[in-house]
C-alpha cells in the first residue's frame, strides 16, 4: 500500500471520528474536498478502508464482562470449531494463534451467569480438548486500530 502523509492524516482523522464531514476533513489535512473525496474512495477500493461502523460501550448495552479464553481443539477440526463460536452473539473476535494454545477467543458476558453458560457450551462444543479462560478486570485501552503507521 502506497501511503503518503495525506492518506495517513485522513486515516487517523476518520479513526478519530469516522462522522467527519469531508469539508472538516479537507481543512484538517490542508486539502481539496475533492481531494478528499478521492483518496477516500481510492482507499476504499484498494481494500483499505473495509466499511464503517457503530462502536457501542459494552457497559450500556448490558455486557458488563469481557472474557478472553485460550482453546486447544481437536487436529482437523480448527475451521469447524472456529466457526460455530465465531457464530455465538457473545463472541467478538476469534484468532488463530501461536503458542500453547490454537485458539485464542474474546467475547462479551452479561453476568457470571452469562459467563457460566458460554463456558459450559461454546468452550466445551465437540472438538475443543481444552479452555482456560480469563475474565478482565479493568480495561485500560480498547481501540479498534492502531494508528496508520509512518512509513517515511
Amino acid at each position: 500500500m502506497d501511503l503518503d502523509d495525506k492518506d495517513r492524516a485522513l486515516l487517523a482523522a476518520m479513526l478519530e471520528d469516522a462522522r467527519i464531514s469531508q469539508r472538516a476533513l479537507a481543512r484538517k489535512v490542508g486539502i481539496a474536498q475533492g481531494t478528499v473525496l478521492n483518496r477516500i474512495r481510492r482507499m476504499e477500493e484498494m481494500g483499505l478502508i473495509k466499511g464503517y461502523s457503530v462502536v457501542l460501550d459494552p457497559a450500556s448495552m448490558g455486557w458488563s464482562m469481557t472474557i478472553m479464553a485460550g482453546l486447544r481443539i481437536v487436529k482437523g477440526r480448527m475451521i469447524d470449531v472456529q466457526r460455530r463460536i465465531a457464530a455465538d452473539s457473545r463472541v467478538f473476535a476469534v484468532y488463530d494463534v501461536t503458542g500453547d494454545w490454537d485458539s485464542m477467543v474474546l467475547a462479551r458476558v452479561k453476568n457470571r451467569e452469562d459467563l457460566d453458560d458460554l463456558t459450559k457450551t461454546v468452550f466445551t462444543l465437540d472438538g475443543v480438548s481444552r479452555s482456560y479462560t480469563h475474565v478482565v478486570l479493568n480495561t485500560v485501552k480498547e481501540d479498534g486500530m492502531p494508528r496508520p503507521p509512518n512509513d517515511s
